[in-house]
């Protein structure tokens, strides 16, 4: 008889033989059968696993004020310092901690795809709510994972229903995000999308005026409030709690279905503030997670209360939410809108989504107050410095109540591109606001230093109209 070659694959005989299982065909059958008329589960995401886990345990507490060691943070970057990178809120790299468990992740799905993905998915995709929550102030029920800030607001506002009658209010100043998905949800469902104007001049804007002009202006059609924590064109930070504090009275004497819904795109406070969903009072807010939270590329986080789940519906089959799959089996309703089951399912990045605990690790290590304490001092001495320049109009407020990290500007007799391409050869990285309004931000970061912010403050004091465009050191 022929041997076998290694490539062959053994027969059904064969392996009976090798087992010492003589067992014939019809000894098996019950066997089979017993395994088939189990609980049907789902194949490719082990429907078994656990679900949502109780909160993280608190590591060690954070450092107290006055006592990081902001060398160290700095140093869990492998940046190329020969630059100053003072754009994290467009595209942030991951400090080191972030970077072990993509890798840690990654090495591991190389090795064995199926099977890890099958043990880890789901208990790690709820680690990540869950620590996501405890950051943040909320259960890990009421926690969706999104792929971006763009993502989770297109989810959200999609999933409202809006309905012929009903009205969305937001802002003339909210980013094309907002704008779009409100317009193709109100497209969908008949709703309307009405924009207002909160200020005439950002610089000198107030509190009383923000709250004024959104407050007078909702009617009783008026069913969401879509707005933004901090604007990226101007660096505005809103006060969201006052904005909160008064919806109340109008919202008390209306059935939950017709209350105002108070939802927030907040991923420029996200990672800044030292706050939580529930001290802010919103609804729903969303926020990407690989820009001011240097967290993997690719992740965000819906943050919803009990009302607002309520009234949302979900838009991509979700893999995460228990019982999905075996409601589709079965024929019947998955039951109310959960963060879960707001979770897009699907294939991909995984060792991305896997590695969100560590990036919420890290803000806690090194605490979110002196997180947002450092940033406020950074972009504090970076706007004191571009009003003594006279070439410069500062466009973000002085007030630390009403702007968080972003700082905008414009140089007389230049435009905004012209003035960042100036910065790039002094090896500044900053960008340019996306809007019909172009301004130039640069945003200090708790990885930057104070010596970076006088650089840029040197490098914009010779930059202006009809200086050389200078050059790269």
């Amino acid at each position: 008889m022929a041997s076998k070659s290694r490539g062959d694959a053994p027969s059904r005989r064969d392996l009976l033989a090798r087992s010492g299982l003589a067992l014939s065909a019809a000894a098996l059958a019950p066997a089979v059968l017993a395994q088939e008329s189990e609980a049907p589960t789902d194949p490719d995401f082990a429907d078994g696993e656990p679900h949502v886990p109780a909160a993280p345990q608190p590591g060690p507490p954070p450092p107290a004020p006055g006592t990081v060691d902001w060398a160290w943070v700095r140093s869990q970057w492998a940046l190329d310092w020969s630059e100053v990178d003072l754009s994290a809120m467009l595209f942030a790299s991951n400090p080191k901690p972030v970077r072990d468990a993509i890798d840690r992740h990654r090495r591991a799905l190389d090795a064995n795809p199926v099977r890890y993905l099958e043990r880890n998915n789901r208990p790690l995709q709820n680690a990540a709510r869950a620590a996501a929550g405890t950051y943040f102030g909320v259960p890990a029920q009421n926690v969706a994972l999104c792929e971006s800030t763009t993502s989770g607001i297109g989810l959200l506002y999609n999933g409202l229903g809006l309905r012929y009658g009903q009205e969305v209010l937001t802002t003339t100043h909210d980013y094309y995000v907002t704008h779009e998905s409100l317009r193709l949800a109100a497209l969908r469902g008949g709703g309307t999308v009405r924009k207002i104007s909160l200020f005439e001049r950002v610089e000198t804007v107030t509190v009383e005026q923000i709250v004024g002009r959104i407050i007078t202006n909702i009617g009783p059609q008026t069913r969401v409030l879509a707005l933004t924590w901090v604007h990226s064109s101007t660096g505005l930070k809103m006060p969201i709690r006052a904005i909160a504090d008064a919806l109340i009275p109008i919202n008390a004497n209306r059935a939950p279905h017709e209350k105002v819904l108070f939802c927030v795109d907040g991923v420029h406070g996200f990672g800044v503030e030292d706050t939580t969903l529930p001290a802010l009072g919103c609804d729903f807010l969303v926020a990407g997670c690989h820009k001011w939270l240097f967290g993997p590329r690719g992740t965000g986080v819906i943050f919803g209360t009990p009302l607002g789940w309520s009234r949302v519906e979900p838009t991509v089959p979700s893999f995460l939410a228990e019982g999905a799959y075996s409601a589709w089996l079965g024929g019947y309703d998955p039951g109310p809108t959960t963060g879960a089951r707001m979770t897009p399912g699907g294939f991909k990045a995984f060792e991305q989504v896997w590695a969100l605990s560590e990036a919420f690790g890290f803000h806690q290590q090194v605490g979110k107050s002196n997180i947002r304490n450092r940033t406020v001092e950074l972009a504090g001495r970076l706007k004191e410095g571009l009003v003594q320049m006279p070439h410069i109009r500062l466009r973000t407020p002085r007030d630390p109540r009403l702007s968080a990290g972003i700082v905008a500007f414009d140089v007389d007799g230049l435009s905004s591109d012209g003035v960042s391409r100036r910065l790039r050869n002094y090896k500044i990285i900053g960008s340019v606001s996306p809007y019909a309004e172009r301004h130039v931000r640069l945003t200090p970061s708790f990885r930057n230093t104070v010596e970076d912010v006088e650089y840029a403050l040197n490098a914009l004091h010779v930059i202006r109209a009809g200086s050389p465009a200078g050059r790269r050191s």
